[in-house]
């Protein structure tokens, strides 16, 4: 198992890397098999400390959380009290998807980019070319995952929308939280 603990234009201490690993391997102990890496990030925002936490299972399987509180130790409780409760949420589901998968899930590379968003002054700008501003760019993996995979995914990485090549009949596919609470699924059926 892998620790990165580091501090985004802050020092972190002996204490609290100590502090962060007991307690990482402690959950991870409990309700995960076969984690790989846990990279675990603090912040600062204004007058709060950020922790964002982010753990990958052997299998592809990532947990991701993220905290604040004026406290850095309480931020990062809080976001080790979230993935937690993630794990114990899905612990039994976690244990299937370990047996049942031998292999990591397959994943190919996409782009993905972070476009601008509108300001008053650059409306005029954009509407002339109506060409979005991109920001930045990087790349993203598409993983190879069940529907039910992918629902689990997308809730223990706390994200809104999870896009994923669907295992059985090979096409793209979309989860995601709808604004009533329940998950969407968006499945093309012909798409060529």
């Amino acid at each position: 198992m892998r620790y990165k603990i580091s501090g985004k234009q802050i020092d972190i201490g002996e204490s609290l890397q100590t502090h962060v690993e007991m307690e990482v391997s402690d959950i991870l102990n409990k309700y995960a098999e076969r984690p790989t890496d846990a990279l675990i990030t603090f912040s600062k925002e204004s007058h709060e400390f950020v922790c964002e936490t982010a753990i990958h299972l052997s299998t592809g399987i990532t947990v991701n959380s993220k905290a604040k509180e004026h406290d850095i130790y309480a931020s990062f409780d809080k976001s080790a009290k979230r993935v937690e409760t993630q794990l114990r949420r899905y612990k039994r589901r976690l244990k299937e998807h370990a047996n049942l998968r031998t292999t990591p899930i397959e994943s190919f590379e996409a782009s993905s980019y972070i476009i601008a968003a509108e300001r008053d002054n650059d409306v005029d700008t954009e509407a002339e070319t109506l060409t979005p501003i991109i920001i930045a760019e990087m790349e993203t993996g598409i993983k190879e995952l069940s529907v039910g995979e992918a629902v689990m995914q997308m809730e223990l990485a706390d994200e809104a929308v999870l896009i994923f090549k669907n295992e059985s009949h090979n096409r793209l596919n979309v989860v995601y939280k709808r604004k009533d609470g329940n998950i969407g699924w968006i499945d093309p059926l012909n798409m060529k």
